[in-house]
């Protein structure tokens, strides 16, 4: 294989560049007769679909897509993102496609890489399991723009997308690892990397062997001789201006004050991507296809981009190297380094240990100085002679509306009637059937006003069909208030909407709440980061342990819809599916309060949402009758221990709590009327036995059936597998 790899920027300067580069040295597969096997790795952001679809759309006698593997540690989070992957394939008519996420391997603290590494966390913070922070991904916003609007797609996902059979499974789903070893092994493959790189250098490090089978790396990311055009003061302005990322080398939105220079496919993981030419992910698959299209007819160049070999090493340090400060764990503490790492080399340095980390920033000035991630041109020994994408080709049609020859064979390939999909989305809308159920009660009387604080753990949701079953003359649920900070991220609101729906209770409103805990940065994961991202933690609560997708599918969902009455720049199409906030929906039931009535509230998460409704509203109290608390570790003469098996040194503390103590202090320090639940009383009462015996011999009706089935499949999870032996 001639040396060569095609980085197109946003495009992308390094694929494991040192890494990679090892690959191209070694040499690669031998072409083979028939189409050239692709391998996708996504983070699955909304211009990676966009990627997918172009793949997809061409003639497989030449493309063959035969494997997608999801990064995970960037902008979109494993259980949303699987299952939106597998709903794109089923449209396409290509479940024969192999997806793999996640994994629960880890690495040892002497730098052994066990199997199955999940691609959670970065290379440079990843331990045995996969909890861990956010050093690099805090820079991705978590609520719009960012994480949420991407696991649904801006609330488009669930709007139009069909549902096939493959879903995400507990502990039969495919790990990343295993399908990337899998379709690499079977023969000859062209790798296309366009989120971070921490799958495909793991992958690298563990199969050394497999090199030979790998023909080609694209990569989008990186930012080489490059000048953001955002943030530039306009020309002949008569007033002052200052300008802000104009002319960085990066985009990071949300930390140029501390690292101007960083891509945010690179900066997510700097360490594994090692080893004006902004464009996007499609743009990344076009390059790839006309590179290898040419290639195999011996024609040399592209049809979309300008190409230049350039000298390029990625930033994982900054200097001074050798100091051991504290925020590089592969050096500090250690006598040998960890991955074999030369003591004072370039990897020794200060490592950006967050987006406000203050070495990073210069007095002064609002350009930081830190370079983690940086795709730099060095002609130092570690440089990488790479080929990259320099600028995107014009369109060869002056007349025509589109200015890059690309845009032209994006469209061409969507328009053409080969390989489309199996539905019309246009028609998409009535095959769901739009239809909400919303319930009568004008002959009733109604029972007390109830409000349910959830964090959308399994529990929550067998809570939430109790109380919905019932009577209305007893319980009257009025809203639920959704915490974004517990154990599942806030895109798992469309589970809630699904529930009702098949409760028929459309008519009850569901308010998002905050995504961090109190008191602590919107850009961040603190104390969130104390729950597990892969089995039995995040991505089984996401996706409801494989079950969501068992329940009807609701007209209601998470919308990105928004409008200047609620701080938007513009209204959008349909402000009026605006999602609404959890204090928007206690404001709201407040106001529907007869003089004489006052609500309950039943909490069984952080209690995020219920310390901004004490701080926020003043009458809180006078509205409030009472509040029942989940949470909370009470020591006995036993001295039993808390809940909190990811954090050992915390022997005490429960989950609901520590998940943000200062929302758990203003509000037990209230004046409010509380009754508390704790742990060691929900241990009294907690029996899979005793409940799967007596839903065994009940009435059987949709939602009893649903929840047996549940119960079955965490008890069976947490008798046979370590990983979820907490459950309970």
């Amino acid at each position: 294989m001639r040396r060569k790899m095609v980085l197109p920027l946003r495009t992308a300067a390094a694929a494991a560049v040192l890494v990679a580069i090892a690959v191209l040295v070694s040499g690669g597969a031998a072409a083979e007769v028939g189409p050239q096997r692709i391998l996708l790795d996504t983070d699955m952001d909304t211009d990676d679909l966009l990627a997918l679809l172009y793949i997809l759309k061409q003639n497989r006698s030449e493309f063959d897509l035969k494997a997608v593997s999801i990064s995970v540690n960037a902008w979109s989070d494993a259980g949303h993102a699987v299952n939106h992957l597998y709903d794109i394939l089923y449209m396409m008519g290509r479940d024969d496609i192999l997806v793999g996420v996640g994994g629960d391997g880890g690495i040892s603290d002497s730098g052994t890489i066990y199997s199955n590494v999940g691609g959670y966390l970065p290379m440079i913070d990843q331990g045995m399991t996969t909890v861990g922070g956010c050093r690099y991904r805090q820079a991705i916003p978590l609520e719009g723009g960012g994480r949420l609007d991407k696991d649904t797609n801006f609330g488009i996902r669930r709007g139009f997308l069909p549902q096939g059979d493959r879903r995400y499974t507990p502990v039969q789903q495919p790990t990343t690892q295993q399908v990337m070893v899998d379709t690499i092994s079977a023969g000859p493959t062209t790798v296309i990397l366009i989120g971070s790189h921490t799958n495909f250098a793991i992958f690298l490090m563990t199969h050394p062997h497999l090199k030979r089978n790998v023909e080609h790396i694209y990569i989008m990311g990186g930012g080489v001789r490059s000048k953001n055009p955002t943030g530039c003061c306009p020309k002949n302005i008569t007033t002052s201006c200052t300008p802000q990322q104009c002319g960085d080398h990066g985009n990071l939105f949300t930390s140029y004050s501390t690292n101007p220079n960083a891509e945010f496919n690179i900066f997510e993981d700097p360490f594994s991507s090692y080893q004006s030419y902004f464009m996007w992910d499609s743009f990344t698959s076009g390059v790839a296809i006309s590179s290898m299209r040419n290639e195999k007819n011996g024609e040399f160049g592209n049809d979309f981009a300008e190409l230049e070999y350039m000298n390029i090493t990625v930033i994982t340090s900054n200097k001074p190297y050798g100091v051991n400060d504290g925020s590089n764990p592969l050096f500090d503490g250690r006598t040998t380094p960890k991955f074999g790492l030369q003591k004072g080399g370039v990897h020794s340095g200060h490592v950006q240990n967050g987006i406000t980390d203050s070495f990073c920033r210069i007095e002064g000035s609002n350009k930081g100085r830190c370079e983690d991630g940086y795709t730099k041109e060095v002609s130092s020994p570690e440089a990488a002679h790479i080929r990259v994408a320099t600028k995107a080709k014009q369109n060869m049609d002056k007349y025509s509306p589109l200015d890059r020859e690309f845009f032209k064979s994006f469209l061409e390939a969507l328009n053409r009637r080969e390989n489309s999909g199996h539905f019309n989305l246009k028609a998409q809308f009535p095959f769901n059937g739009e239809v909400l159920y919303k319930p009568d009660f004008k002959n009733k009387k109604i029972g007390r006003p109830i409000i349910i604080d959830m964090d959308m753990s399994p529990g929550d949701f067998v809570s939430l069909i109790y109380l919905l079953k019932a009577p209305i003359e007893v319980i009257n649920l009025k809203g639920i208030l959704v915490s974004g900070n517990g154990w599942a991220h806030v895109a798992s609101i469309d589970i809630v909407y699904d529930m009702l729906h098949m409760m028929g209770r459309d008519d009850i409103p569901v308010g998002r709440g905050n995504t961090t805990a109190l008191g602590t940065p919107t850009l961040g994961c603190n104390y969130a980061s104390i729950i597990p991202q892969g089995c039995g933690g995040f991505i089984d609560s996401d996706t409801l342990y494989g079950l969501a997708r068992s329940l009807p599918r609701s007209p209601r969902r998470y919308t990105a819809e928004n409008s200047v009455e609620h701080g938007a720049p513009r209204n959008t199409d349909h402000p009026e599916l605006r999602q609404p906030l959890a204090f928007e929906v206690w404001q709201s039931i407040k106001e529907q309060l007869d003089p004489s009535e006052k609500i309950t509230i039943l909490s069984n998460g952080p209690l995020t949402n219920l310390a901004n409704i004490v701080l926020s509203d003043r009458n809180a109290s006078s509205i409030i009758e009472e509040i029942y608390l989940v949470g909370g570790h009470i020591r006995d003469e036993n001295d039993s221990k808390g809940n909190v098996f990811t954090v050992p040194s915390n022997r005490y503390a429960e989950f609901n709590m520590l998940l943000d103590p200062l929302a758990a202090k203003i509000v037990l320090e209230s004046s409010l009327d509380i009754t508390l639940i704790p742990l060691i009383s929900q241990r009294k009462a907690a029996s899979f036995q005793f409940i799967l015996h007596a839903l065994k011999h009940v009435d059987h009706t949709p939602e009893s059936g649903f929840v047996r089935r549940l119960m079955l499949l965490l008890y069976d999870l947490q008798q046979k597998h370590r990983l979820y032996n907490h459950m309970d």
